[in-house]
């Protein structure tokens, strides 16, 4: 091997492995001190976007899991005051069929009616002060609760479409149109007119329970939407883990690897930097 003082190539070709040598020991130690086997473009630019990617659908997911939870609170509320709703209307039913026995007096019949006003009065009271997160329950406008499959294009969209509750508008029909509570203007109860209530009852108090079987259905959609997503979510925060995390089996092998190079690479730089001292003894 010739030698030179101008190029020395062998310390060049050492210098260059050992800053390589360092870079992946740094690296290494990047990945071990930070549990991720990407923390920058650099390391795998395809495997940052997939990680990224499946990151952003978790999140979705989550929010998703989250919605649903909060619109079955909303709906178990609704269902609760429907449940009270029911009670009052089964006490009405006892107290048309109380004013409909001709035997009662007067005053029998004016307190059965005052009870029944009551009733009128605290259905109304039900539906305008029942609400979920400061928002009213039994409302005319739609709630609509958004649960995402993870991606941008596909989604389940839930409606509530409860509707507002009053005395003239307890529960739903099959077809969803609202059930007159108080038909034919019956607003006041008298043996005249118990028939006629009755038939009212009975019709709000089958409105009442389609409402809260719509509702139930709801809240099983909206579990099995929710479990869904999370499913969904654990799967592929396994598959960005895979994807990002760093595996400690090869990183603690690559780490004594790269040691072991950096300390033998330089031992070589310092042996190729001696190779030019031998030129002086040439010319001594």
């Amino acid at each position: 091997m010739s030698l030179s003082v101008l190029n020395n190539i062998s310390a060049l070709y050492a210098q260059n492995n050992l800053a390589s040598t360092q870079k992946n020991l740094q690296n290494t130690l990047t990945q071990l001190s930070s549990g991720s086997r990407i923390n920058s473009g650099a390391d795998d630019a395809a495997g940052l976007a997939l990680a990224d990617g499946l990151h952003a659908n978790v999140a979705a997911l989550n929010q998703s899991a989250r919605n649903a939870s909060d619109g079955i609170g909303l709906l178990q509320t609704a269902d609760g005051a429907l449940s009270q709703v029911t009670n009052l209307l089964n006490r009405a039913v006892t107290l048309a069929t109380q004013a409909a026995n001709g035997t009662l007096n007067s005053s029998q019949v004016s307190a059965a009616n005052q009870e029944y006003q009551n009733i009128l009065s605290e259905i109304g009271n039900i539906g305008s002060a029942t609400n979920f997160n400061g928002n009213a329950v039994f409302s005319s406008a739609a709630t609509t609760i958004f649960v995402s499959d993870g991606t941008s294009s596909g989604a389940t969209v839930f409606s509530d479409t409860t509707g507002a509750l009053s005395t003239a508008k307890v529960g739903l029909d099959a077809t969803g149109a609202s059930v007159d509570f108080t038909a034919s203007s019956v607003a006041t109860l008298t043996a005249s007119s118990a028939q006629t209530v009755l038939t009212n009852l009975t019709t709000a108090i089958a409105g009442v329970a389609y409402q809260r079987g719509q509702i139930g259905a709801n809240i099983n959609q909206l579990n099995a939407a929710s479990s869904v997503a999370t499913s969904q979510s654990e799967n592929l925060t396994a598959a960005e883990s895979s994807v990002r995390s760093t595996d400690y089996a090869t990183a603690t092998s690559d780490l004594a690897k790269f040691q072991v190079l950096s300390q033998t690479g330089i031992s070589a730089l310092a042996q190729a930097n001696q190779t030019q001292q031998q030129v002086l003894k040439l010319l001594q």
